[in-house]
Order: structure tokens, then sequence, then C-alpha cells
């Protein structure tokens, strides 16, 4: 079985110390040590011998075994066959009651704050209803002329629209066939994808670079960049999205959009698969 890369193994002597017998009962440093057990159990699948999580854990197999015999004890792990251990049920029993309590826009809103102040520009929430993408949540910039229609409340076509397109990048190919024949790709500027061979080529960039880009296309003047926001099922629920005049347009913003839209994502229990 592979060792996940993001564990750091202690030293011996590091190992050692951690299982003195007298700072063992320290509560703070028992709550750790149940952390790193369930980190390392959330990297595999499959139950994970008692000998494995000592060793990824740095902890003394003795230790290790009380710590798990508690844990299992209060739900939070399950013994499977003898020796092996894996996450218990009532870690999604306080999970699901955790995503019951999680609000997108009030989860977004902080970072799309910091993207406005890193930027000066307009950064917005979407989210689909059917085959419209709907804002949510804005952060205005305030410094342009240019009417931009990200305001709260607007809908869009999926297709003229980056958030938009990150949905449909998302469907698949055969989904968007369908999405293309319900619609007709009615276009809204001269700039917006008409044609069903146009925009396949244009979603397959979105799935290649994990962001998706609107020029002129909703509005002429205003150019978008947008990545998309998961939940902890891995669903995409959202998109965030940068909008600016095109004269000020710049494509450097693409990695912050990026990073923000990736730390919501966290922050709404999405885990990035490992490559």
């Amino acid at each position: 079985m592979p060792t996940p890369n993001h564990l750091k193994r202690p030293t011996k002597a590091a190992a050692s110390a951690q299982d003195d017998s007298g700072s063992s009962r320290n509560p703070i440093q028992v709550i750790d040590r149940m952390m790193k057990l369930l980190d390392v159990l959330s990297y595999y699948p499959e139950p994970v011998s008692l000998k494995l999580l000592a060793q990824e854990t740095g902890l003394h197999p003795s230790t290790a075994h009380r710590i798990l015999s508690s844990m299992a004890a209060s739900g939070f792990v399950e013994r499977g066959e003898p020796g092996a251990y894996g996450l218990g049920i009532r870690l999604l029993t306080l999970g699901n009651l955790v995503k019951s309590r999680i609000n997108i826009r009030e989860t977004a809103l902080p970072l799309m704050q910091r993207l406005h102040q890193q930027t000066g520009e307009s950064v917005n929430l979407g989210i689909r209803q059917d085959d419209e993408i709907v804002y949510v949540e804005r952060t205005s910039s305030g410094r342009s002329a240019v009417r931009i229609v990200h305001i709260v409340g607007a809908r869009a076509p999926l297709h003229n629209t980056a958030t938009g397109k990150l949905f449909l990048a998302n469907d698949g190919p055969a989904a968007t066939r369908e999405y293309a024949r319900r619609t007709g790709l009615s276009g809204i500027t001269p700039n917006s994808i008409t044609e069903l061979g146009a925009l396949e080529k244009e979603l397959d960039r979105v799935r290649r670079h994990g962001v998706a880009y609107d020029i002129d296309e909703i509005e002429i003047g205003v150019r978008c960049i947008a990545a998309g926001i998961r939940d902890d099922s891995g669903d995409m629920v959202a998109g965030l999205s940068l909008s600016s005049p095109s004269d000020r347009f710049n494509q450097e913003w693409t990695p912050l959009v990026k990073q923000t839209a990736d730390e919501i994502s966290s922050l709404l229990g999405y885990r990035q698969p490992k490559k």
C-alpha cells in the first residue's frame, strides 16, 4: 500500500519522544494524535492496519491501539478485519450536519472580497438553474462607466458566460449536444458562440485548463475569467468569476481566480483528488 505524499514520518527519536508515557496523557497531545490517525485513515479507501497507522503517524503501536480503541467506542473509527481500522459512521453524521449549515454565499464572500481587493475588479458568484447562470453575489469595482451585467439576480445562458461554460464542460459532450439542441445556442453579442463545433472546442479547452473565459460574449466591452467551486461530494455547485472592462482585462489574474475558487471549494469540504 503506497505512502501518501503529504504525510511526513517523524524520526525514530521524535517518535520515541512522542510516546513518552507521561506526555501521552496530555489531553491536547491526545487530540493531536487522534487527528493524525484520522488524516491517515482518510487517505485510504480500505481499512488500514495498525502497523501502517503507527508507521505513518510516528506513534508507538500500543499508543495508536489505545487511541483507536477509544475512537472506535465513540464511533469515529470502525474495526475492519483483525488489526485494521477505517473511518466510522459518526463522522458521516457530523459531516452531514456541518454541510447542512454551510451557506455557499457566506463562505465565498470573504474570499471574493479579498480577490476584489487584489485586482480592483468585480467578482461574481454564479449558480446554475437549468440552462442559465444566476448571479447570487457580487463585489462591485465601481471603477468603470461600462455596464457589467453580472448583478445579483441577473441571469444568462450557460454558453454565453464563463461560469456557464464551466458547468457545460463538467456535463460532458453528450449533455452539451443536448443543451445545444434544446436552446439553439442563441447569441447575445457578435462574439457569442452560436455553433456547436465552436462550443465543443471551447469546452475542451475549459476541461484542460480548469478555467473558462467570456471574451465580450455577453456584453461588448466586458471580459471575464471563471473557475469552478465544488462541494464535499465533488459536485460543481457554483462558479467564481472576475469581470472587467476589456481595456483593463489581464489574463495574469487567472491563477488568482483559480486559487480563490479552490480555497472556497476547500472550505465547502472538497478535497483535490490525488495525482
